[in-house]
């Protein structure tokens, strides 16, 4: 059997020795007054770095981005020295890492910002449950953005690429997912806007470019890529509409011609098939409109992974879960050895365990 899972790769230029991606998840390691990358999250990512290409949890571009405790940032001196730890642990195993960049919008909690409320494109409470220092807590109304607050933004998603860069990363990912700012953006359930960031497919895509545009200022597009979930319904605060396809297909159209590293879509979370306004195959379907790399994700194991390449829809594959469990998923894919099961009640903990304590196969 042909396994293009385990052939190299070209990422527009820099070489990937497989095709196998460990997707951005969060972790809360970052438990230190700092909000910075430890040795220990060093330790975690130089485990995995025989994958393709690594892609970091989230690290948020400036404090107005945070939505969750214990996450690294990187929009101060210390969180880039604290992420240099990380990229030079991965490329001492010869690893290739990106950066997710984030800002969670809405989907935050005033007791992360001093009781103020969480910067959001309108005020639109997600009705989530937000990880704060006294546990879960629901969310709440956020205060919308003016446009002065866009700019910052866009400037912070700037700086942050930057600082990136400079704490030795290969390229950056902005989070366009899962509910978060700039899907906020995206999505009319969430963005109720009647300025120039609101109201049309143009208008609600337009923060996104902003952020590309000013990055083109500082830094090579071709180490720059992008995350969608474009068929997110119903959950995370976010519904998929009547419009939807058309936003999708115009940002994607679009992101043609910024030469990006790649674009990472995600399958549909939940089910969509009766929803005639959603894309029920994404990969299949932006293969036929997007010329660069597609990265895709969504609950993938080895034989899906390996179909969905032989297909042709997808050139790279990023898997999550898996990786918790399993620093050695490339060798544990390669042998057909069995996988380690995660321990879900260490996900977002602080500490070594259900970190850097999984077992690598004959050790």
């Amino acid at each position: 059997m042909n396994t293009i899972l385990f052939e190299s790769y070209d990422l527009n230029g820099q070489q990937l020795k497989n095709r196998i991606v460990m997707a951005p998840m969060t972790r809360s390691r970052s438990d230190n007054p700092e909000h910075k990358a430890t040795e220990l999250t060093a330790k975690y990512y130089q485990q995995r770095a025989t994958a393709g290409l690594i892609i970091t949890e989230g690290t948020f571009v400036s404090p107005e981005a945070v939505g969750v405790i214990n996450v690294p940032a990187i929009y101060s001196k210390e969180q880039v020295e604290g992420w240099r730890l990380t990229t030079k642990a991965v490329h001492q195993e010869g690893g290739k890492i990106f950066a997710q960049l984030w800002h969670t919008g809405a989907y935050s909690h005033p007791d992360l910002h001093g009781g103020k409320k969480p910067l959001a494109p309108s005020n639109v409470n997600p009705q989530q449950q937000v990880f704060t220092t006294s546990g879960f807590q629901p969310s709440q109304e956020p205060q919308p953005m003016t446009t002065e607050h866009i700019k910052r933004t866009v400037e912070d998603f700037a700086n942050a690429a930057v600082n990136a860069f400079e704490a030795g990363f290969d390229g950056v990912e902005f989070h366009g997912a899962n509910g978060y700012l700039l899907q906020q953006f995206f999505s009319k359930n969430a963005n109720l806007r009647t300025d120039q960031y609101g109201g049309s497919v143009e208008n609600r895509a337009r923060i996104l470019f902003e952020i590309l545009d000013a990055i083109q200022k500082v830094a090579d597009t071709g180490k720059v890529a992008v995350r969608l979930n474009p068929s997110l319904n119903g959950i995370m605060g976010i519904s998929v509409d009547d419009e939807t396809i058309e936003l999708y297909n115009y940002i994607v159209n679009r992101l043609n011609d910024y030469n990006l590293a790649y674009v990472h879509l995600i399958e549909p979370f939940t089910d969509v098939s009766d929803n005639p306004h959603a894309i029920q195959e994404v990969a299949k379907h932006f293969r036929k409109i997007y010329n660069g790399t597609i990265i895709i994700n969504r609950g993938f194991n080895k034989e899906t992974a390996e179909k969905v390449l032989q297909d042709g829809d997808a050139d790279l594959v990023s898997f999550g879960v898996p990786f918790i469990a399993n620093p050695d998923l490339v060798e544990r894919f390669s042998t057909n050895a069995a996988l380690s099961q995660p321990d879900q009640a260490t996900f977002y903990t602080p500490g070594e365990k259900g970190y850097t304590d999984y077992p690598i196969l004959n050790q």
